[in-house]
């Protein structure tokens, strides 16, 4: 007692010695920080005023009992809420098919230290959006969308855990195509009625894309995984399959966990109110930019891997594919319990082949031969097992035994990276978010390893609003001076990262200031060059230089790491729900109209789901422009472009964008998009009276 009371005394004679000097701490530093933040912030809201009263849309009735058509929104992301609430306030009906049991979009599937590059002034996905911080986070984005959803009264209108399969056209109006005949549309067979349009919504981040090198659990090499699949399809029986999780529902074997197959994938996610990142709550990384919160842009894994975007501002290029391999060994964007009830190893524990994954555990008991099928069955997949093991373990005998986390999951997994070295691959903006969080939770210090480089401007508003000023959408003969400012401006010191075969406006940059001080500190090592393996110890690399391109000959070289980080992105979503014939050969996406509808019909369209590359950002005032574009066609027949009309809308941007490096709808700029819009107007002059409606939102309130 003498010892504890002593302590106590002690402690309090520290803490009056040191009052003084938190008191002085607080008055000259913490004070006068927080005061300015709140006077900040008042100033902040208090400009964003004007903006509300003028251009908020108005709130819609109770009850639509006149609606002037219906519109079906697919996605319930920042872009779908956004284009719902835009139509509601305008006097249309709609009904919102979200697949997950939350809105939000990519915003729930990032972590929480996710936020906007851009200023958030630049980001006003809806006039009536109220930022408190020049850049958002995570939790703040969504908060706003929610707000935005639940004051126009979309939740009765919100079909939540609704995969949309099909949509279907169903004749209506008139036929031929210049009589610009109206289409009616089906959504998952008549399940609401038909609508009048249909607003696809689900941007460019689909699951999290795990890549899969050699040297990771339960890595497969292409030819293995083959034969593999056709062992599997050679050796199938007729006897019933099922295999339960523990709420008692059927799903398939656990085999399919391993799959690439999209079909199988799906077949194994979690239920609503299983353990996943969606479930508790996190964003999808952006709508990001869809908002590509640091929405992604990552690694690119083109045709093999799929696109990979990124999340804040429209920060998301496509980088190349970093790996050979089309399967993926894990479906990233769920947590480490509910991976392992579907039989994948935890990231911490070495992977050591267990009991077949693919045995039926569920035979019927009383079928005698079956005892011989499984033990014929067991031999053969020991000996794969065997082989599997024996190629994990190849001529190196290595597999990476600790933590392998996707760059969505680094606040979720409640992985420690105090005093760790992390290795991040990956060159967009999720594996510099990476980095920076990896770091800011302690990391001794970061590797970023890059197949190629890509372009860091300043997060400066002014700059990044004149840099997306640029009208022409493509490199010019004089983008070289940009390049050139944002090298002295952004890369003193670190000018060996400048891209040397990538032009300003050839791709999506990364906005960031903090990443570059991170390796002019050498906090952060930045590494250029193609992942060959990962080893025991961390991940070998052939280290290329700055002139170099993506598969050349370099140096190997092998870097220590305790946790991996996969910034590879996201799989592009597919629109196989959509019918084929909206999208004819050489007017797929992003050759569409506007770049935003189908060449083959106007009452479809594609927000913030069609672009590629792009410097500007997806959450501004271009969501409501293209809803009311298509709530004027729908209203005014005369304002209609025909198939002929839209088409000859894309071969005139071709035409004038001929020989651009990404084509010339893969890359465009926030002021090519802006002179789009205009020129909508001005080359059809019947539409000149639905001019402050389309651009302002004014003149069109609901029905009474």
């Amino acid at each position: 007692m003498t010892a504890l009371s002593s302590e106590k005394l002690l402690h309090a004679a520290k803490e009056t010695v040191l009052l003084p000097f938190t008191l002085f701490t607080f008055f000259l530093w913490e004070f006068p920080k927080s005061f300015t933040q709140f006077v900040l912030r008042v100033f902040y809201e208090f400009i964003q005023l004007p903006i509300i009263l003028i251009f908020k849309p108005p709130l819609p009735p109770k009850e639509l009992k006149r609606p002037r058509g219906r519109i079906a929104v697919i996605g319930a992301g920042l872009t779908g809420v956004s284009s719902a609430a835009h139509a509601i306030s305008h006097g249309f009906d709609v009904v919102i098919y979200e697949k997950e049991n939350k809105i939000g979009g990519i915003w729930t599937s990032v972590n929480k230290t996710s936020g906007l590059q851009l200023n958030s002034i630049l980001y006003r996905f809806h006039p009536a959006v109220l930022w408190a911080k020049f850049f958002p986070h995570r939790d703040e984005i969504l908060s706003e969308i929610e707000r935005i959803w639940t004051e126009y009264q979309l939740e009765d209108r919100t079909r939540f855990d609704t995969r949309v399969t099909s949509v279907r056209r169903v004749a209506g109006g008139e036929g031929g195509e210049e009589k610009r005949a109206r289409s009616k549309w089906l959504v998952n067979d008549r399940a609401d009625g038909e609508f009048d349009a249909v607003i696809v919504t689900i941007g460019t981040c689909g699951e999290p894309n795990m890549v899969q090198f050699p040297g990771m659990p339960g890595y497969k090499p292409k030819e293995h995984a083959k034969n593999e699949q056709k062992h599997d399809s050679d050796n199938k029986t007729e006897v019933p399959r099922q295999d339960h999780n523990f709420e008692g529902e059927e799903h398939p074997p656990k085999q399919a966990a391993w799959s690439s197959q999209s079909k199988t994938m799906e077949a194994i996610k979690p239920k609503r109110g299983q353990n996943s990142i969606r479930a508790q709550g996190f964003p999808k990384l952006g709508d990001a930019l869809q908002e590509t919160p640091a929405q992604d842009e990552d690694v690119a894994l083109l045709d093999k891997i799929g696109d990979v975007h990124g999340a804040s501002t429209i920060v998301g290029g496509m980088a190349g594919a970093w790996d050979t391999v089309e399967e993926s060994t894990w479906e990233l964007g769920r947590d480490q319990s509910n991976k392992k009830e579907q039989g994948f190893p935890r990231p911490e524990e070495a992977y050591t082949p267990g009991p077949d994954v693919q045995e039926d555990t569920k035979r019927p008991e009383d079928a005698q031969n079956e005892t011989q099928r499984r033990r014929k069955k067991q031999h053969t997949a020991g000996h794969n097992r065997r082989e599997t093991h024996d190629k994990n373990r190849d001529a190196d005998g290595e597999v990476f035994e600790k933590p392998i986390l996707h760059s969505s999951q680094l606040t979720a997994s409640g992985t420690d990276f105090g005093g760790k070295t992390v290795a991040v691959i990956g060159g967009g903006a999720s594996a510099v978010e990476a980095v920076e969080t990896a770091l800011a939770e302690g990391a001794r210090h970061a590797i970023m390893v890059v197949r190629d480089d890509k372009w860091i401007i300043p997060r400066n508003t002014f700059i990044d609003t004149l840099i997306a000023a640029q009208p022409f959408g493509r490199e010019m003969p004089l983008s070289f001076l940009w390049e050139k400012f944002i090298t002295l401006w952004n890369y003193h010191g670190v000018q060996d990262l400048t891209p040397a075969h990538l032009g300003l406006f050839q791709g999506t940059p990364i906005v960031n200031e903090e990443f570059l001080d991170h390796v002019r500190a050498g906090r952060c090592e930045y590494v250029r060059g193609d992942i060959e393996r990962l080893t025991k110890d961390g991940v070998r690399v052939s280290v290329r230089g700055r002139d170099s391109k993506p598969g050349d000959a370099g140096e190997e070289k092998e870097f220590s790491a305790d946790v991996v980080v996969l910034a590879t992105g996201f799989k592009q979503p597919d629109m196989e729900f959509l019918p084929k014939e909206l999208f004819p050969e050489g007017y797929d996406r992003p050759n569409l109209y506007l770049q935003n509808f189908p060449t083959e019909d106007w009452s479809v369209l594609l927000t913030n789901s069609a672009y590629i590359n792009a410097i500007g950002t997806v959450g501004h005032f271009h969501i409501g422009i293209y809803a009311r574009i298509l709530m004027t066609f729908l209203m005014d027949p005369g304002a209609r472009p025909t198939p002929h009309d839209m088409k000859l809308w894309v071969d005139a941007v071709g035409f004038v964008k001929r020989g651009a490096k990404k084509g010339a709808l893969g890359f465009f700029t926030y002021m090519e998009l802006t002179i789009w819009l205009l020129l909508f107007h001005v080359f059809r002059p019947d539409r000149l009276r639905w001019m402050f409606f389309i651009l302002n939102g004014w003149g069109v309130p609901p029905l009474s």
